[in-house]
C-alpha cells in the first residue's frame, strides 16, 4: 500500500484546511485582512460541513472530539469569521 492510499478524506480535507488556513493568515497579515477572515472563515464553514457528512471510519485528523461538537464548533468559527469580516466597516483610508 502506498502512502497516498492510506490517507483518509478527512485527512486529506484537513490538509487543504491547513493550506487555507496559512493563506488566510499571510493575507491578513499583508494587509489585506478581509479577505484573509473570508477565507480563515469559509475554510472552517467547509470542515465542519465535510465532518458532518463523512462517516467515522473516513474523518482522519478532522476528527476531534465527536461528530456534533466538531461540526458545530467549526460552522460556529467558521459563520462568526465571515459574518466579522461583512460587518465591520471600512476605516479611514481603506
Amino acid at each position: 500500500m502506498s502512502r497516498r492510499e492510506g490517507l483518509t478524506a478527512g485527512t486529506q480535507m484537513y490538509a487543504a484546511l491547513v493550506v487555507a488556513v496559512v493563506v488566510g493568515l499571510a493575507l491578513v497579515a499583508f494587509g489585506a485582512w478581509r479577505q484573509g477572515i473570508i477565507l480563515l472563515g469559509g475554510a472552517l464553514v467547509l470542515g465542519g460541513a465535510v465532518r458532518a457528512v463523512l462517516p467515522e471510519p473516513r474523518t482522519g485528523l478532522l476528527r476531534v472530539r465527536g461528530r456534533v461538537f466538531d461540526t458545530a464548533w467549526m460552522l460556529f468559527l467558521g459563520s462568526g469569521l465571515v459574518t466579522l469580516a461583512f460587518v465591520v466597516p471600512p476605516g479611514i483610508g481603506s
